[in-house]
């Protein structure tokens, strides 16, 4: 039963052909099977062979595995040696402190990854339960895992299709394929045998696993099951995707792989140092490991992890919710988006927007199925439509079966969208479309029919008579009119092309008069005789929401693509109202199929819209986008686009159409499904990625501060005799390093998470991928505040030891100098956050009260500095000491001089970029006295 499942039988007959482009009994044949099934025995044997009708998985890591991955890690590693070492130096109260900050990393991580790859269970869910099969003829209701290939399977409206099917018999079928191919409507199904070229869209002759039935009826049979499907086919691309890192996580463990190899370096290097002074080996030992301490930014991944969490929060506002902490930076780095149309970048509502009668054209405006807008002619409204234009209009709302209603504010369709947006329009014309129901209702009907792409209805003609009502293919009705007015099928043909060159599905409506006594609708009354009332051109119209959303994509430096199903003609069409297409055309998928990865690479550099693409083509573009250097974001509803979400760097799903395969692939979910919510959210993730940059230009700084304070302590304090023993003298304790690092660098710097906006964040292309976080400017700053912070601190630690060594003895001395120096760290942090609310504005440009958190987190710090100073308990734990007014005051004023300085340091650094750009006015060359500037 659990066998492998094979494709020779189930993907082609065995001559090569399709199972798309082979007749009913050509495929019959080719299955050894027959219009009333298989026998009992014979799907025992083939279940067998080719397995059930499953998904199979791939079982995902163990628990143990996910956490051996967060553990392993160059600064986990280090941080574990530390704690090791300084249980064994018996500094357990340090050895534990550093245990807990590993131990709530890992769980972080854990929880993250366990949560995260649920893609293929969801897809399982897609398979219906059971199917209603026909075995010997006999009709038999079946778990649908128990299907095989050559059954003979019952569809009918509601059902969700079993597996892949080729039809033998149908009427009015049509199933709802978006979720494969991104199709806003049903597809029609009929029996004819389609090219063997033909895309997944364009198989009319078949049906595929997990696509619903909207109408009609059908039997067919089944030509693969499991993971042969073209539902196993995504299935499979989906292991095949590849979790990306984000920029920033890859960015982190460069910085952590050079911290690591610097931190050992340094540690080897102070241990010899201290040797060579002669510290004894414990002493050395709790140097290097003191370093380390200091040198680790252990706050660090809690400042991410909060950072990137209260970015959620702010997402989550403006309607995308985020499932993978690291999605909100990336997707402030993309540089492209690869956007489906369909309910994304349009409104998934077919609406009526021109119409055509021999008198003329006109159009409709407003959107969607909302019965708001208005007719126009030459761009100016009508009060009321014209005679042909009302005939038109009222034929096509009784040649009818949908119906609109307001629910809950908002207008929602029951039946066919096709039929819908007729309906709707005639509802725009102001014409009341019950009461024309009832002023002609209808007596007889023949339902549109794949084979005959038309609908015929016969009604009362209000004036004692009855009419036939036509509507369907242009071409299909054009053969059952006569000519009249000078109009022959030429001119109205050149309307329907020059309608579909602009992506509108058009249907044409005509109208024939009968006896008053007929009663039901003869196959001869449809052959011909019908007048032709006009067209109806529509289209699934772009959100102006998401017009404007590209724009300003565009202003941010970033490309916008579609990447659709739908037909080509459509694809441009919406692609130029959306400002994407320029004077390429649209790529096909079959033109795609046929590019090696150099070629596609360059298609998918040059083009924006994309169509008719199957996913295994998403999924390539994706990838070569990403070989291109790109940051690619992915959006989809479908089950069609869980591959590529998943290879995507950032895939956004939709969280009202979109398919619980898509969502669970995807980083992010729209709760809109509009594309207006992802530039909002492409905002947000730059806000994000501004904060942490803030975030580690002040984080480093106090690491290298702290580092370089015990550096210059081992390597030029002297060496004390207290009690008969040699006792190194340390500005620093390893447990005032681990408050320092902790307690008072996380307090002050998570308020920069709440950073609002930089003016400018949506005018300035994307940052490169490449870019290193730790840019030459971050390096620049970290060093001098760095310098700044470790004159600071030794300075009044030296000058307040020997004052009070003096006066007090060595142990009263050492424990108020260090407090001073854990003070003086604190008050340089303190004043150096309001420096790092803008890494280039002042205090006073951005607004000194705009964020008020920033000042929260200082008065949160003051207090637990002053328990750290005061408190007993505190006293003890950190072997601290209380400080005087003065020695406080002195404290702040050294921690002050920090402000003038990145002052200087920022204006210095705004004017070398003035004047790089060309505008600093003083730099601008003269103009002679006649010049004329143009």
């Amino acid at each position: 039963m659990n066998s492998p499942q094979t494709r020779p039988l189930t993907e082609t007959a065995p001559q090569g052909t399709p199972w798309h482009a082979l007749p009913p009994e050509a495929v019959l044949a080719s299955l050894q099977s027959h219009p009333e099934g298989l026998s009992e025995a014979e799907a025992r044997d083939r279940l067998e062979r080719h397995g059930p009708n499953v998904l199979q998985r791939v079982s995902g890591d163990g628990w143990l595995t996910l956490l051996w991955r967060q553990v392993n890690n160059p600064l986990i590693w280090v941080l574990l040696a530390s704690a090791g070492l300084a249980i064994t130096l018996g500094k357990v109260t340090d050895g534990l402190i550093v245990l807990a900050v590993v131990v709530l990393n890992t769980l972080i991580g854990f929880v993250q990854e366990f949560r995260a790859g649920k893609a293929i269970e969801a897809l399982t869910r897609m398979v219906p339960e059971n199917a209603t099969v026909l075995r010997k003829g006999n009709k038999v209701t079946l778990p649908a895992s128990e299907l095989v290939p050559g059954d003979v399977v019952l569809l009918a409206s509601g059902d969700k299709v079993p597996a892949d099917v080729r039809l033998l018999a149908g009427r009015n079928l049509q199933v709802e394929e978006a979720a494969l191919t991104g199709e806003s409507v049903p597809s029609e199904k009929s029996l004819a045998p389609v090219e063997e070229s033909a895309g997944l869209g364009d198989r009319t002759s078949m049906a595929f696993g997990g696509t619903h039935v909207t109408s009609g009826t059908g039997t067919a049979v089944v030509v693969a099951t499991g993971g042969a499907t073209e539902l196993g086919r995504i299935s499979q691309l989906l292991h095949d995707a590849v979790d990306l890192q984000t920029p920033l996580t890859k960015a982190l463990a460069t910085i952590g792989r050079y911290l690591t190899l610097g931190i050992l370096v340094i540690s080897a290097v102070l241990l010899g140092v201290g040797l060579l002074r002669g510290y004894g080996l414990a002493e050395s030992l709790l140097a290097a490991l003191t370093l380390a301490v200091a040198a680790i930014p252990e706050g660090l991944p809690a400042i991410v992890t909060i950072a990137l969490a209260v970015g959620v929060q702010y997402m989550a506002a403006r309607r995308a919710i985020i499932r993978k902490l690291p999605a909100v930076e990336t997707l402030g780095s993309t540089t492209v988006i690869c956007s489906d149309k369909t309910g994304t970048l349009t409104r998934n509502e077919m609406t009526v927007q021109a119409l055509w009668t021999p008198s003329g054209s006109y159009s409709l405006s407003g959107v969607g199925y909302a019965p708001h807008g208005e007719l126009r002619r030459d761009e100016r409204a009508l009060d009321a439509p014209p005679e042909d234009v009302r005939e038109l209009l009222v034929a096509g709302a009784l040649c009818n079966d949908a119906s609109v209603h307001a629910k809950d504010g908002t207008w929602e369709l029951t039946g066919d969208p096709t039929e819908g947006a007729l309906l709707v329009a005639a509802h725009k014309a102001g014409l009341k479309v019950e009461q024309w129901r009832a002023r002609q209702p209808r007596v007889d009907a023949l339902p549109f029919e794949s084979e005959n792409q038309f609908m015929v209805t016969l009604h009362e003609d209000g004036r004692g008579g009855r009419q036939l009502l036509l509507k369907g293919a242009p071409e299909v009705v054009l053969r059952r009119c006569e000519p009249r007015d000078g109009f022959d099928a030429g001119t109205v043909l050149a309307e329907v092309d020059r309608l579909a060159s602009r992506g509108m599905r058009v249907l044409a409506v005509a109208s024939r008069a009968i006896a008053a006594s007929q009663g039901r609708v003869q196959p001869e009354d449809v052959a011909g005789g019908f007048r032709l009332l006009g067209l109806e051109g529509m289209i699934d119209p772009p959100r102006e929401e998401a017009i404007r959303a590209v724009k300003a994509c565009h202003a941010a430096g970033i490309t916008v693509k579609m990447i659709t199903g739908d037909h080509a003609r459509t694809a441009e069409a919406i692609g130029a109202r959306l400002g994407l297409l320029g004077e390429e055309r649209a790529v096909t998928g079959a033109r795609l199929a046929e590019l090696d990865d150099a070629r596609l690479r360059e298609a998918a550099r040059s083009s924006n819209v994309f169509a008719r693409v199957a996913p295994e083509h998403k999924l390539r573009l994706v990838r070569a986008l990403q070989h291109e250097g790109h940051v690619v974001a992915m959006t989809g509803d479908g089950v069609n686009d869980a591959p590529a979400l998943k290879q995507a760097n950032i895939g956004v799903a939709m969280g009202i159409t979109g398919t619980a395969v898509s969502k669970e692939a995807a980083d992010i979910i729209l709760t809109d499904d509009n594309f207006a919510s992802i530039a909002a959210a492409v905002e947000e993730g730059r806000r994000v990625y501004d904060n942490l940059i803030k975030s580690l230009a002040f984080v480093l700084p106090t690491n290298l501060g702290l580092a370089l304070i015990l550096i210059v302590g081992v390597a030029f304090f002297p060496i004390l005799h207290v009690a008969g023993e040699r006792e190194p003298l340390l500005a620093m304790l390893p447990t005032q390093l681990l408050w320092i690092n902790l307690v008072a660098t996380v307090a002050l710097a998570l308020p920069l998470a709440f950073e609002a906006r930089e003016p400018d964040v949506m005018k300035r292309p994307p940052r490169r991928p490449d870019a290193p976080v730790l840019s030459g400017f971050v390096v620049m700053r970290t060093l001098l505040v760095a310098v700044l912070m470790c004159a600071g601190a030794t300075g009044l630690f030296l000058w307040e030891y020997h004052t009070e060594a003096a006066r007090s003895g060595h142990e009263v001395a050492i424990r108020e100098a260090q407090t001073m120096a854990v003070t003086t760290v604190i008050m340089f942090q303190i004043f150096y956050l309001l420096n790092c609310r803008s890494l280039r504005d002042s205090v006073l440009r951005i607004g000194v009260f705009s964020n008020p958190v920033v000042y929260l987190g200082i008065g949160v710090l003051v207090l637990l500095q002053l328990g750290f100073i005061y408190l007993p308990f505190m006293q003890a734990v950190f072997n601290t000491a209380p400080l005087t007014l003065e020695a406080l005051g002195l404290c702040a004023l050294v921690g002050a001089l920090i402000l003038p300085v990145i002052s200087v340091e920022k204006m210095w650094r705004s004017r070398r970029a003035r004047r790089e750009r060309g505008t600093d006015p003083r730099l601008a060359p003269r103009l002679p006295r006649r010049a004329t500037v143009t």
